[in-house]
């Protein structure tokens, strides 16, 4: 059914100038709606409620439109968060945008404490010093900033030093440590993991995904959120009346199904079905998604 739609994170492009080894996305191309078609698709979430935004990517900020769609969203009351590496956060344009309009808050994500294993795990020589004078730049303007801290193998050494890192500059931070298949069910970002720092889920309780809350990816593509994509709906055809529909796919999607239906354990199950069904296509572990796999549970 229905509901008015509070909130919705919007992959404006997956187009990214990093390459990280975890990436859930998986392929990054560059492309995306035009601009009538950004201010369209921005209408239609207005419309259906939506007052707390969140345009991801990829790297959002390279989007040819993202300032655009960025200020006719600030202007439509939105509330803004921006999810970014951080790189770009020098530019001039940028900060007198973020001046203007003030975001709720920009959540950068920090791949290393040194140059070598930030480079290392986003496979792009210069990106530690890109992020450092885009840190920089976002502080001395004064920006409201979030760090999550990436920890993976290639950076697992440093993660107490991210962290320190991100206290020295008085930026909240959270952790990041458990990897996740990508969207199209490759188990490439679970070979970057840090064993060492996965931690356990807690039991999957439900969400309103779907019935509160949708996910936009850059051709406005709806789903229910940004991992159970099936049955997306095609906002540019369908209009608002289109989202009536997510409720129903949205219960739907969380059925247990594919080896999962009948389980005696789902009722303390660790993930929700969608992201489940990646982990299976992905031929992952079962420790790392079921309680089948716990050495307590198997023996």
């Amino acid at each position: 059914m229905f509901r008015i739609r509070g909130q919705g994170p919007w992959e404006i492009n997956l187009g990214c100038n990093f390459g990280c080894k975890h990436c859930y996305l998986g392929e990054r191309p560059f492309s995306g709606l035009g601009w009538k078609d950004k201010v369209r698709l921005l209408d239609i979430m207005r419309a259906a409620g939506v007052l707390w935004l969140q345009i991801t990517g990829g790297e959002p900020t390279m989007d040819p439109h993202f300032q655009g769609a960025y200020r006719y969203a600030w202007q439509a009351g939105m509330m803004l968060t921006i999810s970014t590496n951080g790189s770009l956060l020098w530019r001039p344009d940028l900060l007198r945008l973020f001046r203007d309009c003030p975001p709720y808050r920009l959540v950068v994500s920090m791949y290393g404490a040194s140059e070598e294993s930030f480079d290392t795990l986003t496979q792009r020589r210069g990106a530690w010093k890109a992020f450092r004078r885009g840190m920089d730049a976002a502080r001395e303007a004064g920006l409201p900033l979030r760090i999550n801290v990436v920890v993976t193998e290639d950076n697992a050494s440093e993660a107490d030093e991210m962290a320190a890192l991100a206290d020295e500059w008085n930026v909240e931070n959270h952790a990041y440590t458990n990897m996740t298949p990508t969207i199209y069910g490759g188990g490439e970002p679970l070979l970057a993991q840090s064993a060492a720092h996965l931690r356990q889920r807690k039991p999957f309780a439900g969400c309103n995904a779907g019935h509160t809350f949708f996910h936009a990816d850059p051709h406005a593509k709806v789903s229910i959120c940004k991992v159970g994509r099936d049955d997306q709906i095609d906002l540019m055809a369908e209009g608002i009346d289109g989202l009536t529909r997510l409720g129903t796919i949205a219960d739907r999607l969380m059925l247990r199904t594919g080896g999962c239906e009948g389980c005696a354990l789902s009722g303390t199950c660790r993930v929700c079905r969608p992201l489940a069904k990646h982990y299976q296509e992905a031929r992952a572990p079962l420790h790392s998604y079921c309680q089948h796999g716990d050495k307590e549970t198997a023996s």
